[in-house]
């Protein structure tokens, strides 16, 4: 059967498969990612790797460990536990970048971590920008993190897979950062929510690196769990030119590898051969769930918000807003490219009177080559206020931050209420160009005069063939079949704080019979009256989204709910629930009837009926109906036996 460019990519990385297995979207698989990285929130994950009874990594040259979310940071706490990571790491043989290096995925990309073809991994939702280089870059959770360390290998189940396609050309002004904002703001209805994106057309070979990796990071906030281009010319092209920056470059602050002779490890002209000689590509008629097109010569420069990416305008019809703060930082547009171009707007001018206008390159290498070009030099004489490269104002750390009553631009991928500072301020994102414009002009404003016109796109769904004749090989310790009477709460996007209320979240002696009697309190305070152990709940679309709350999940375990159906889940509450040893379904079509069923007459329906959940044939039987489920593999029902991703690791450590 055809496969995709991200179904071949994990089937490279895939472990303990048949030999004639075919990894396709709705696989649960076991993974060993290429790389893995985690930031400052390597000392959680160390707890948690600790905890588990590991002592030292699988695999020291697949950890890389980052510092570069509260650099601004120079409290004496701060400190202690930056020196207690770097401390962890190079005592565990890992890669290493100290505060000041750079932002955590700019550095996996320049050091080629984010190597083309290859799946790397990050304990961080922008780990997506990898994509930019054709590399299957994907977020996890801390437990995965830890799980890595110590096995080299976590779980992965295949997203649905949409194709997006990039027609025409962009008319000059227009950015990556454009593009991604407009796909935002027009399909701003969930349409790649938790699905992985594979981006294809013509306009593609009109797209820089850098575009690329623009556009593939903030595929997060258009909800997708990764967003990769193919491998092309622009792609070698732009590993040839790294290799030659990094032999002029040299190699002082790349972390110390054995077998790399002289040469950088990763990019160099052996690994660019071997991959121009094999590149992976998409098959012809492989299957995407959707397919969204877009005219790139109808794009022109917008600007998302206030505090929302679903709401965009065109620069022009915002040029009366006022602004206080201005910001080209972050890992989504502070490389070269940004800054010259923020340089070039900004020259001979000075930012306005009332506005802080503040920069921080991607990383130190980017601030280097600004210097030595003059662009940096160029903004802080127009009135730039200089940042250390890192993080910063986008996560709300650090100096900068909005204030009430506050209206802030910035090249940054978020502008969630409150993600930059006070909730009273409002936040727009725009282009680095748009962003130096309105800083010199104290209002948002375009630099380039481009006519206001209709976007062109379209956005087609394909049905899959569904088939049920499935064989799915069987574990011991799992069942091949079970029945439970249907519990089914009709709500979409029920929150993790309707499932277990946050007041509980950080009661840490909380027991798990304690769990049980709270679990769904916030949502409907008769459930825990109506259901009984056994049962099998079913719910509606984007099941428990919200926080990262792992007792949401628990707590369901807990009061005795066999497993959950959904039309579908938020990706960390299906992450939460599997590494805790407990299983989520998805079924859409299931819930789509349940709901013309039942209606909405009761938060909490007891249905009264048995559902039966067939595991070796993979299909649902409710009401004398048969409904397909994607198998569930042995790497999710080995979760399942050994109750959990921590009793996983135990057992293979």
């Amino acid at each position: 059967m055809p496969q995709t460019l991200i179904e071949k990519i994990a089937q490279k990385y895939a472990v303990g498969l048949d030999a004639s297995q075919e990894v396709h979207a709705g696989d649960y698989l076991s993974i060993r990612p290429a790389y893995v990285m985690t930031h400052d929130n390597t000392g959680a994950v160390i707890s948690k790797f600790k905890s588990i009874g590991a002592a030292k990594l699988a695999n020291p040259q697949q950890v890389v460990h980052t510092l570069d979310h509260n650099v601004q940071d120079k409290s004496e706490k701060n400190i202690e536990k930056y020196q207690k990571i770097e401390a962890f790491s190079k005592s565990m043989g890992a890669d290493f970048y100290p505060a000041g290096r750079g932002i955590g995925h700019q550095i996996m990309c320049e050091e080629g971590y984010a190597f083309p073809g290859t799946m790397a991994v990050a304990s961080d939702s922008h780990s997506n920008m990898y994509g930019g280089l054709g590399c299957l870059g994907t977020p996890i959770v801390r437990t995965d993190a830890a799980a890595i360390w110590a096995t080299g290998r976590t779980w992965w189940q295949v997203p649905p897979i949409a194709k997006v396609v990039l027609n025409g050309e962009l008319q000059t002004g227009v950015t990556g950062k454009d593009v991604i904002i407009a796909l935002c703001g027009i399909f701003n209805n969930d349409e790649v929510l938790n699905h992985a994106i594979e981006f294809s057309g013509v306009g593609i070979n009109h797209l820089s690196v850098d575009e690329r990796l623009t556009i593939a990071n903030m595929t997060t906030e258009w909800g997708a769990l990764a967003g990769v281009f193919p491998i092309d010319e622009i792609t070698i092209n732009w590993l040839k030119a790294r290799d030659k920056f990094i032999i002029k470059r040299g190699l002082e602050g790349v972390p110390s590898d054995k077998d790399r002779n002289g040469k950088h490890p990763r990019i160099n002209e052996d690994t660019i051969k071997k991959l121009t000689a094999n590149i992976s590509r998409a098959d012809e008629d492989a299957f995407y769930v959707k397919e969204l097109t877009i005219d790139l010569s109808s794009i022109q420069p917008f600007v998302s918000g206030p505090n929302t990416v679903k709401i965009i305008n065109p620069v022009s019809q915002l040029i009366d807003i006022k602004i206080n703060k201005a910001y080209l930082v972050s890992c989504v547009n502070s490389r070269v490219d940004d800054i010259a171009e923020a340089a070039k707007i900004v020259k001979g001018n000075k930012v306005a009177d009332g506005v802080e206008f503040y920069i921080a390159a991607a990383s130190s290498e980017v601030q280097a080559e600004s210097e030595k070009r003059g662009d940096w030099q160029t903004l802080l004489e127009a009135g730039a206020i200089p940042l250390p490269p890192g993080c910063g104002p986008c996560i709300g750390l650090g100096t900068g931050l909005l204030e009430d009553g506050e209206v802030g631009i910035s090249a940054t991928n978020r502008n969630f209420k409150g993600r930059m500072g006070s909730r009273e301020a409002s936040a727009y994102l725009a282009s680095p160009a748009v962003v130096a414009a309105s800083a010199i002009e104290g209002k948002i404003k375009s630099p380039f005069n481009i006519k206001d016109s209709k976007v062109i796109h379209e956005i087609k769904t394909n049905e899959k063939i569904e088939t049920f004749e499935v064989k799915v090989k069987i574990i011991d310790g799992f069942q091949e079949k079970i029945e439970g009477e249907l519990i089914f709460c009709y709500h979409d996007n029920l929150n993790t704080d309707g499932i277990y209320p946050g007041k509980y979240t950080y009661i840490d002696d909380f027991t798990p019979a304690q769990q049980a009697e709270v679990v769904m309190e916030n949502y409907d305070i008769e459930f825990t009256n109506l259901v009984k152990e056994g049962d099998i709940l079913a719910g509606g679309f984007n099941f428990g989204t919200g926080s990262s709350r792992e007792q949401a999940a628990t707590a369901l375990k807990y009061r005795g709910i066999r497993l959950v159906i959904a039309g579908s889940f938020s990706e960390t509450f299906k992450r939460n629930a599997l590494n805790n040893g407990y299983l989520t379904i998805e079924c859409p079509k299931l819930i789509i009837k349940l709901k013309e069923k039942y209606g909405k007459y009761k938060l909490t329906v007891k249905t009264g009926k048995n559902i039966l959940i067939n595991f070796a044939n993979s299909f649902i039987i409710f009401e004398n109906e048969k409904y397909k489920i994607d198998p569930v593999g042995e790497a999710a029902q080995e979760l399942i036996v050994v109750e959990g991703l921590e009793s996983w690791v135990k057992k293979n450590l």
